[in-house]
């Protein structure tokens, strides 16, 4: 495959009164875009969402674990096969360091920093080690290839060997809300259930700083690049990032505020020129008295028309979620969007 591809997803999404993803003191995150104070979710805490429902979507062996703990990995293979439980590890040990990884004794056998490893690279560098291998080389060929879907999608760095690293062929940016968003307290105290009758006062208080706020969302995926990682698997990774990126949602006070929500509107694009992103069209924020769903979704419209006329045409696909009309993106609901998007991708790749 030779020519460039990219699948890009626009989300618009309403969240209620929720703190999806806090700072160091405990706040919702936040961004100045455009003047003002906007509500933000980083990309950092969608990504791990996303590889979270990775696990309900792929087999476990089409994924990869980020851990210092991949010498019990490759040591849980070599158990498996009869060998005991201290030459397991002490072999494991040495084919991750072979293989171009740092491991500390010291501290277990652990890495110096987490390390992505795929549940197939770490079955082949066992393998290895059970069949006598001595070359380092070929232990350091099974992490340079046998990918992951999440490791081709998000990348993987590695200080040790900057010739383990693996680019990412996703990016996803940062959620941040189409208009202004003010921080509100939520002062609470909670009742001992079981203090003496004649104590009056709360068994414990404090307070819980949230927003609420209508959201864009993007991400992109190089089809491209990801075919070339891993191959006939691209239109399941596509279809499978798909479904986490809208569905997905980070847990922050989840079981506080129960903020879990569709998106309002999903616009996927399929452009064979870059990426766009279409933030673009919020940075006059939103303002309004009757809610910004509507309005967000009109703002992403108006600016998509203007960028395409001036710059990039209309994408070469194009689906819709939410709205009748959007474009000319075709309409189609949640499943239509994964098994049409699937196969576009198959038909271009495989």
């Amino acid at each position: 495959m030779a020519k460039r591809l990219y699948v890009d997803f626009h989300v618009i999404q309403t969240v209620p009164p929720s703190c999806v993803n806090r700072d160091d003191t405990g706040r919702p995150k936040t961004a100045v875009y455009g003047g003002v104070n906007r509500a933000r979710v980083s990309s950092q805490s969608w990504k791990h969402a996303i590889r979270e429902m990775f696990k309900e979507i792929f087999e476990v062996d089409r994924l990869g674990f980020r851990t210092k703990y991949a010498v019990d990995l490759i040591a849980d293979y070599l158990k498996k096969s009869g060998m005991s439980e201290q030459d397991a590890n002490k072999n494991a040990a040495k084919a991750l360091t072979d293989a171009g990884v740092k491991v500390n004794e010291k501290k277990g056998n652990t890495t110096g920093a987490l390390f992505f490893i795929s549940s197939v690279q770490a079955k082949k560098l066992a393998e290895l080690v059970l069949n006598g291998e001595k070359e380092k080389k070929e232990y350091k060929k099974v992490l340079k290839e046998n990918a992951s879907i999440d490791m081709a999608l998000f990348g993987r760095m590695v200080a040790d060997d900057v010739d383990l690293n693996v680019d990412a062929t996703c990016q996803v940016a940062h959620s941040i809300s189409t208009h202004a968003v003010q921080s509100e307290y939520d002062y609470f105290t909670a009742v001992d259930d079981y203090s003496q009758t004649d104590n009056a006062g709360a068994g414990h208080l404090g307070t819980l700083e949230f927003n609420s706020a209508t959201l864009y969302r993007y991400a992109t995926v190089n089809v491209t690049d990801l075919f070339q990682k891993i191959g006939a698997d691209t239109p399941d990774a596509v279809r499978g990032f798909a479904e986490a990126f809208i569905c997905s949602m980070p847990t922050g006070k989840q079981n506080s505020y129960a903020n879990r929500t569709y998106p309002d509107l999903v616009y996927v694009t399929i452009r064979t020129n870059q990426p766009v992103n279409l933030s673009r069209a919020f940075e006059t924020p939103v303002r309004s008295k009757e809610g910004y769903a509507k309005k967000s979704m009109e703002a992403l419209l108006k600016y998509a028309e203007q960028v395409y006329a001036d710059y990039c045409d209309e994408p070469a696909q194009s689906f819709v979620i939410g709205q009748e009309q959007f474009l000319n993106a075709e309409k189609v609901n949640f499943n239509e969007l994964l098994e049409k998007l699937q196969k576009y991708i198959s038909d271009e790749v495989v």
